[in-house]
């Protein structure tokens, strides 16, 4: 059967404006997720997972350990989770214990305050309070912190009890993330005192 000439026109047009959808469709799946692969092919992750994953970091990373006062509790000490990553209480005062070469470490009660070889440190607040916490801290001075092992990242060395050395090997990524969680955290104004610095030793 022989088709009309207006019908095999028609037949042509339908059937290209079928192949100009279909390629552009094909071209619209092969670009990368805006919000999963940037135009390099690096991954990124929106601010929700990015401090999820720095709380995940945190986390197992033992910052609470130091960062998180300790409190008595029904089974013996317990982190206080009220006062997360805020650092040694500043209404908790220390005395330089008296150590021995054999007993050389001595740990508070909170287990915020470490007395050895460097004096008493004390576990920083964490927490973005803007006067005693990180909260003038931007992004990239907390990684030259922990990169660096100096407070600000050009201050005085941080004392050797904090395994900077360890967190330095972390990716830009990672330090990044634990940054975002950090902030994401309520402040809590909680002064922490300066470094004791060992018996005997000069000024600087």
């Amino acid at each position: 059967m022989r088709i009309p000439r207006r019908d095999r026109w028609l037949m042509l047009a339908t059937a290209g404006t079928i192949c100009t959808m279909l390629w552009i469709a094909g071209c619209q799946s092969a670009q990368p997720p805006k919000e999963t692969q940037t135009s390099s092919g690096a991954q990124t992750q929106s601010p929700a997972n990015l401090v999820e994953r720095g709380k995940y970091l945190v986390t197992v990373g033992g910052c609470d350990d130091c960062h998180t006062p300790f409190k008595m509790g029904a089974n013996g000490p317990e982190r206080d989770m009220s006062r997360r990553l805020s650092g040694h209480p500043a209404s908790e005062k220390v005395t330089p214990p008296n150590l021995s070469q054999v007993w050389n470490v001595a740990v508070s009660a909170t287990s915020t305050a470490f007395a050895g070889p460097w004096g008493v440190a004390f576990a920083a607040n964490l927490t973005p309070d803007d006067e005693t916490g990180i909260g003038v801290w931007d992004e990239q001075m907390f990684i030259n912190t922990i990169r660096s092992g100096k407070h600000w990242g050009q201050g005085r060395p941080i004392a050797p009890i904090m395994p900077w050395h360890n967190y330095a090997q972390m990716s830009d990524e990672d330090l990044k993330a634990i940054f975002a969680f950090l902030k994401s955290l309520p402040p809590i104004k909680n002064e922490v005192p300066e470094l004791i610095p060992p018996a005997g030793a000069k000024e600087q």
